[in-house]
């Protein structure tokens, strides 16, 4: 009995010495994982563009890098890894280490890919956002030359004559292509898709009228339009655009309630530390509202917005129904 006592002193002796030791051991872990909060970021941030550089996603990214590298004390490098419409970059960051040294900056395909390619390279809970940075709206164009003046007058002839009417795109997975697919849904037109592998060849042919119209970025056209070698006849905003500001919007016209954006945004590897990913994010905030980066993206027709992580996360719910919806009423497939 008297060893029986001794082995159960003993044995809570050394429970509460284990105790102890672990209870002065998760601080200085704590601790320590806080410190390296702190001193983030010790090294240059790589900044994933999943778009071939000239882009319009590319060019904002490279003004944001900029000043936000400058903001944190260090370098944020643009790493642009096209292909397979972003999901090839996506993955890259996807897979990447949660220490913010990673960091995407995507676009409306992200919202897009995952109800087109059968399988996706990467878990749909990989990522986490960050702020959603800007939208784009993008405006109905035809050649300066085309009949139709207005928005209502593509709709009228559209109906008139089904499946004569024909509209270009850069490709199945494109806002371009979507946007345009929505108005068709929403006012039960017949017209045809032509795909192109880029908007850029797509534009050429609408010019040239070997298509009667496209959804397209201001960024892209608002030179040919404001050269009078394009016409805009509707932007795909709830609000009139500001760098267009005649151009009515679908909305107000011919589709009540219509909506569609190319937006752009950043996300971290899922599992990125909370301080880390709050500084982050304070720089990135802080950056949009500097009068010059305001001036740059409302130049090419680009709302800056920068909002909270759980707005961001919000706003990507949204997207990802939508387009699901557009792309199983349309059975649209990958070209």
């Amino acid at each position: 009995m008297k060893n029986f006592v001794k082995g159960l002193l003993a044995a809570c002796v050394g429970t509460a010495v284990f105790a102890t030791l672990f209870a002065h051991a998760a601080p200085a872990s704590a601790s320590a994982s806080a410190s390296a909060s702190a001193a983030y970021p010790e090294r240059p941030i790589t900044l994933v563009v999943p778009y071939a550089p000239g882009g319009s996603a590319d060019a904002l990214a490279r003004v944001l890098a900029v000043r936000v590298g400058q903001k944190l004390g260090t370098s944020v490098i643009v790493d642009n890894r096209p292909g397979a419409s972003g999901t090839i970059g996506a993955a890259f960051a996807a897979k990447a280490a949660p220490d913010g040294y990673t960091v995407l900056y995507d676009a409306t395909p992200y919202s897009i890919n995952p109800h087109l390619f059968p399988r996706m390279p990467y878990a749909s809970n990989a990522l986490q956002p960050l702020a959603l940075v800007a939208l784009a709206p993008n405006i109905v164009i035809v050649r300066a030359e085309s009949p139709l003046k207005s928005i209502k007058d593509l709709v009228d002839k559209a109906k008139a004559e089904p499946g004569k009417m024909n509209y270009a795109s850069g490709g199945s997975g494109t806002v371009q292509r979507l946007a345009a697919e929505l108005l068709r849904q929403r006012l039960g037109l017949d017209m045809v898709h032509v795909g192109y592998k880029s908007g850029g060849p797509a534009i050429v042919d609408v010019m040239g009228g070997q298509v009667d119209f496209m959804f397209s970025t201001i960024a892209a056209s608002y030179p040919l339009v404001s050269s009078g070698k394009l016409r805009a006849l509707a932007a795909s905003s709830p609000q009139r655009s500001a760098r267009l500001p005649d151009v009515p919007t679908l909305a107000e016209t011919v589709a009540p309630g219509y909506e569609a954006y190319e937006w752009n945004g950043l996300l971290v590897p899922a599992g990125t530390p909370a301080p880390i990913a709050d500084k982050l994010h304070k720089a990135v905030i802080e950056v949009l509202k500097e009068d010059d980066v305001k001036r740059r993206f409302v130049d090419v027709g680009v709302q800056p917005v920068g909002s909270t992580p759980a707005e961001f996360a919000e706003f990507l719910k949204k997207e990802d129904a939508k387009w699901a919806e557009v792309i199983r009423k349309g059975n649209i497939k990958l070209d």
